[in-house]
């Protein structure tokens, strides 16, 4: 979440407010949640402590995005709640593909670490109101061994983990907050990027019409393993919405105004704006015809119309961001599955890879 500060193994500052993990696991990590009181005035004065305790025998190498760890993109690190109802979040979705050593942290065996955020321009409190907010890390942790080398994001293996939630009253002001300053519509000044990205576009639509084809057909054992039990009307209804996307004020964009393009990061989408803007690295991508040629497999990745497809399920169906990669979507549960934006890309373009 924006800028956070990583330390080592630290005691808890006093006065803090401390959720303790319900129970301790015989291996794997254990998250502890503090933020700096119970009760604070404004939001922009809360600050959440995330303890990360590996309780296993050896190192591991874990995956930041999109979890409690993430120092360096505003994804959704904690699931907040007033009430019991969902305060909205408004930060960024990414699109993960070649991740280098920046998108992981190391915990050794026995040691902890300590993240911490200020999540005031990542919500929407001021739709909330003030009261009392739950605030529950996300903690869908996937690692590889500590002195193991790279792998591609699909080839992680899910951590054992336990946590708890902090509640904090928050009693004053909670203004809505600006995720960055404002600035001008950022234009594709690049004609050869410009006709790359309008490419995508059509591609996605395309795939996304394979796939709801597919479905409306009666499914098969694609849709099983990537959606199991949920509704073909919801599923289909999420790629048709994909088809007939046509906003005119949603734009597709080849600059990175937000500084997020680092780690193996490809795309991102603003929630706010639902404006999706496409890294270097997506440009190497292909089209999604290389499925049948033998270019690429569905497994890569690597398919321009497919990274779109994602993307475009984030704005138009307010997808999320659980897992990357094609054998763990399939491995999600049913609830996780309908959610989970690479399930969409995943499953439409191997549909298509079928019907080659």
């Amino acid at each position: 979440m924006l800028k956070f500060t990583q330390l080592v193994a630290l005691a808890m500052a006093a006065g803090s407010v401390v959720a303790t993990p319900t129970k301790r696991a015989d291996s794997g990590l254990v998250v502890t949640v503090t933020s700096n009181g119970d009760t604070i005035n404004s939001v922009d004065d809360l600050v959440l402590t995330a303890k990360v305790e590996n309780t296993g025998a050896e190192d591991v190498k874990v995956l930041k995005f999109a979890t409690v760890l993430d120092d360096t993109h505003p994804t959704r690190s904690f699931k907040v709640t007033k009430g019991g109802e969902d305060v909205a979040f408004t930060g960024m979705q990414i699109d993960l593909e070649r991740a280098d050593d920046s998108a992981f942290t190391v915990i050794p065996a026995g040691a902890s670490v300590e993240v911490k955020h200020n999540v005031a321009s990542v919500f929407d409190f001021a739709t909330a109101g003030t009261g009392a907010f739950d605030f529950a890390p996300t903690v869908n942790f996937r690692a590889i061994a500590a002195g193991e080398g790279l792998r591609p994001v699909d080839r992680l293996v899910p951590v054992e983990s336990s946590s708890d939630s902090v509640s904090v009253d928050i009693t004053g002001d909670v203004a809505k907050r600006h995720l960055l300053p404002k600035r001008a519509v950022v234009q594709c000044d690049d004609s050869s990027r410009a006709s790359f990205i309008q490419s995508s576009y059509d591609e996605a639509k395309e795939l996304a019409t394979v796939a709801s084809d597919y479905i409306s057909g009666g499914g098969g054992p694609l849709y099983d393993e990537y959606f199991t039990t949920n509704s073909q009307s919801t599923v289909g209804g999420n790629f048709d919405s994909v088809i007939g996307e046509n906003s005119s004020s949603r734009g597709l964009y080849c600059t990175d105004p937000h500084d997020v393009c680092t780690g193996g990061v490809i795309a991102y989408m603003l929630i706010a704006t639902t404006e999706i803007y496409f890294c270097d690295i997506f440009f190497d991508e292909v089209a999604h015809p290389q499925l049948c040629s033998g270019g690429t497999t569905v497994e890569s990745r690597n398919i321009r119309g497919g990274t779109t497809l994602h993307e475009l399920t984030h704005a138009v169906s307010g997808t999320d961001d659980i897992n990357y990669g094609c054998p763990g979507n399939k491995a999600l549960s049913a609830s996780e599955q309908v959610s989970n934006a690479d399930n969409y890309n995943c499953f439409a373009t191997e549909v298509y890879a079928e019907q080659c």
